[in-house]
C-alpha cells in the first residue's frame, strides 16, 4: 500500500524537517493527543478520525504524492538533539506559471512552544522554497489574535498585507485573517505590528 517515501531534508542546526513517515505514526498522534485543547482554538475543527492510525496513514500517503507532485510539501519538525517530533510545517497550494507562489502554515506541539522551532524551521522552508523552488511569493494567514504566529512571521521577513474576510472555518465558524507575505525580491518597507 506504501510507497517509498521521496527524500527532502531541511537541516537547521536544532531541526530536520522532512515528510512524514509511518514510523511517526505513534509520536504524531501522541503530540496530537497532548497538544488539543492548545491546538483547536487555532486550527479547522478535527475530523472524528483525526488521531486514528488510518488517518495517519492517509497522511502519509497524501505527503508522499503532493510532493511527487508538486502540489505541497508537508514537513514534520524533528529536534535534532532526541529525534522528537515537536510540530509541522507545510508549503502548501504551490503555484507554478506567472505566479511562482505558495500558502505556509504550522503548528508546533504544545510541550515545545516558546523554544524558538517554528523561529528555525520558518526561515528555512522560506529559504528552500525561494532557492530550491524558485518560488517568488509565499503567503501565510492567521487569526488576529494569535500575536506568537505573528510575531514569528515578521521576524521571519514576512509583511502584513490586510485583512482577508471569513478566510477559513475555525472552531466551526468563518473567522477572519490577517495576511502575511514573504516575496524573493521584496522591496517593501519594514512593518510596525509589534
Amino acid at each position: 500500500m506504501f510507497r517509498k517515501i521521496p527524500k527532502i531534508n531541511i537541516e537547521t542546526e536544532n531541526l530536520t524537517l522532512r515528510l512524514p513517515q509511518m514510523i511517526d505514526r505513534d509520536g504524531w498522534i501522541d503530540l496530537r493527543k497532548k497538544s488539543a485543547d492548545f491546538l483547536m482554538p487555532w486550527e479547522p475543527n478535527w475530523r472524528d478520525d483525526h488521531l486514528t492510525k488510518k488517518s495517519f496513514s492517509q497522511r502519509v500517503e497524501w505527503a508522499r504524492k503532493s510532493f511527487h507532485n508538486n502540489t505541497a510539501i508537508p514537513l514534520f519538525i524533528i529536534r535534532r538533539s532526541d529525534q522528537l517530533l515537536v510540530g509541522a510545517i507545510t508549503l502548501d497550494n504551490i503555484r507554478r506559471g506567472p505566479a511562482q507562489t505558495a500558502t505556509i502554515g504550522y503548528w508546533t506541539g504544545e510541550p515545545y512552544t516558546q523554544q524558538g522551532i517554528m523561529g528555525d524551521a520558518l526561515p528555512a522552508v522560506v529559504y528552500y522554497a525561494f532557492e530550491q523552488l524558485d518560488l517568488s511569493r509565499i503567503e501565510a494567514a492567521c487569526l488576529p489574535k494569535n500575536i506568537a504566529s505573528r510575531r514569528v512571521l515578521e521576524k521571519s521577513g514576512f509583511k502584513y498585507e490586510g485583512v482577508a474576510q471569513s478566510y477559513l472555518q475555525i472552531s466551526g465558524r468563518w473567522r477572519n485573517h490577517v495576511l502575511y507575505a514573504n516575496l524573493r525580491n521584496d522591496r517593501r518597507g519594514k512593518s510596525n505590528v509589534g
